[in-house]
């Protein structure tokens, strides 16, 4: 697909979106980038924000199967896999799966379910595929994880391992509304006489795959991509950072700048497309030392003292 048309497409996903989210434009933009890139999304903010409504509404969008699961204390990982269960009539075990055989997968309050359900998941984002006994079963593509996470609430949370952290090809946070969007909200709400939004398709799952592989034909030029690097590298030389970003990292900006170039039109990579996702694409694979952290220093910190510091190279 032509970056032209791409963008006239990422205009009508857009809009399609905005007839149920209300203002946030950083953050759909954002999210919509990072679905291109293939990539799953941790969306850490406070409760009624309007997460689960935006994962929602870019499924219905984008034409895409979507499912939810509230993360508790006593989730088992079967309940989100599904399991060999034993079928009456044949007297063998068949494989029933989980709400996870979905294209898009809205885990509520991740941080919420005990390590042996999250290590379950953690397969999935990594491998696409699901393992039940012995067998192994792919995942439906694409596959799309948008988790979500509260801050501020620690009781009763298990903080997720920064080796599933780190999976996540963006952390992203929504914000509270203007005043006037928030006025918005109330007068649509009024308006529907419902709690219930609807979205209408505006593509469907063949021409999202198409979308998806326009993005590896997206051109990052030599300057661009060691700026990239530079950028990246910085994160690891910086003194108050115990951890910075790996190699994965430079990978999941990578995507992430070809996908900006795409929806925006432009068949190659610029410089204002790293300084625009390093940010949520680096600062939580970032593990701050113990003075810094105490001081108030975190990743995102880290991230914005690298991108001013590397010099930004001439490009066309």
């Amino acid at each position: 697909m032509k970056a032209e048309d791409a963008a006239a497409l990422a205009e009508r996903i857009r809009t399609a979106v905005r007839t149920a989210v209300v203002g946030r434009d950083v953050a759909v933009d954002q999210i919509l980038v990072g679905l291109l890139a293939d990539g799953h999304l941790l969306l850490e903010d406070l409760p009624g924000l309007g997460k689960t409504l935006m994962a929602k509404s870019f499924a219905s969008a984008l034409g895409l199967d979507f499912q939810r699961v509230q993360f508790t204390a006593d989730l088992l990982p079967h309940d989100i896999t599904g399991a060999e269960i034993l079928d009456p009539k044949s007297g063998a075990f068949v494989f029933r799966p989980g709400p996870i055989f979905s294209h898009v997968l809205l885990a509520d309050e991740i941080n919420r379910a005990p390590p042996k359900v999250q290590s379950a998941l953690l397969e999935a984002m990594q491998e696409y595929q699901v393992t039940s006994e012995r067998t192994t079963y792919p995942l439906p593509r694409p596959f799309l994880v948008l988790a979500t996470e509260n801050p501020i609430e620690l009781e009763g949370t298990y903080a997720l391992p920064e080796a599933q952290v780190d999976r996540f090809l963006m952390r992203l946070r929504i914000g509270y509304p203007t005043v006037e969007e928030e006025r918005t909200i109330l007068e649509r709400r009024r308006t529907r006489k419902t709690e219930n939004v609807e979205v209408a398709p505006v593509t469907t799952m063949a021409t999202f795959l198409e979308l998806q592989r326009s993005v590896e034909e997206i051109e990052l030029e030599t300057p661009v991509a060691q700026y990239l690097i530079d950028v990246v590298r910085m994160t690891r030389a910086d003194p108050r950072a115990e951890v910075g970003a790996s190699p994965r990292g430079s990978l999941a900006l990578q995507k992430l700048v070809r996908a900006r170039a795409l929806l925006l039109g432009r068949d190659y990579v610029l410089p204002d497309d790293v300084k625009a996702l390093a940010l949520p694409a680096l600062a939580h694979r970032i593990v701050v030392k113990p003075e810094p952290w105490i001081r108030g220093i975190r990743g995102e910190d880290v991230v914005r003292n690298a991108v001013e510091k590397v010099d930004v190279p001439k490009t066309r």
